[in-house]
C-alpha cells in the first residue's frame, strides 16, 4: 500500500466523549458550521448542549453589547479553527481555540481561551486571548 493509499483509509478527525479538549473542539466544529450555514437554531442548541447556563448568560450580555457573536467573539464567521490543549487546574481545563479569517498568505488568526469545567466536560468561559 502507497503512503497515499494509507492516508486516504486514515480517520481525517478523531475524539473522545471522555476527553474534554475534544468536546470544546466538537463544539467549535459544530458551531462554525451551523452558524457558516444559517442554521440558527442548530447554533442555539449546541450553546445549550455544550455551554453552562451561566456562559450563556454572559455571552447573550457580551453580544448584546458588542453587537457580535460571543462564542466566535466577531461578527462573521471564520475559515477555519483548531483546538489545542493549553493548561488545567483546580477542576478547570483550559484550551486555546485559533480562527483563521480569509485564506492564503492574508489569512489573520485570532485566538480565544476556553475554560472547561472537568467534572462536567461544559465549556464555562471564553475570552480573547
Amino acid at each position: 500500500m502507497t503512503d497515499r493509499q494509507t492516508a486516504a483509509s486514515d480517520p481525517v478527525r478523531g475524539g473522545s466523549p471522555d476527553s474534554a479538549v475534544d468536546r470544546v473542539a466538537d463544539f467549535y466544529g459544530g458551531y462554525i458550521d451551523a452558524v457558516s450555514d444559517g442554521t440558527d437554531d442548530l447554533g442555539e442548541q449546541l450553546r445549550a448542549h455544550y455551554l453552562t447556563e451561566d456562559l450563556r448568560r454572559r455571552l447573550a450580555a457580551w453580544e448584546e453589547a458588542n453587537h457580535a457573536d460571543g462564542v466566535l467573539r466577531a461578527q462573521n464567521v471564520p475559515t477555519a479553527w483548531a483546538v489545542g490543549y493549553h493548561d488545567s487546574g483546580a477542576g478547570h481545563l483550559f484550551t486555546t481555540v485559533t480562527l483563521t479569517w480569509g485564506t492564503g498568505p492574508d489569512a489573520r488568526h485570532t485566538r480565544l481561551a476556553v475554560q472547561s469545567d472537568l467534572s462536567t466536560k461544559l465549556i464555562s468561559d471564553i475570552k480573547e486571548a
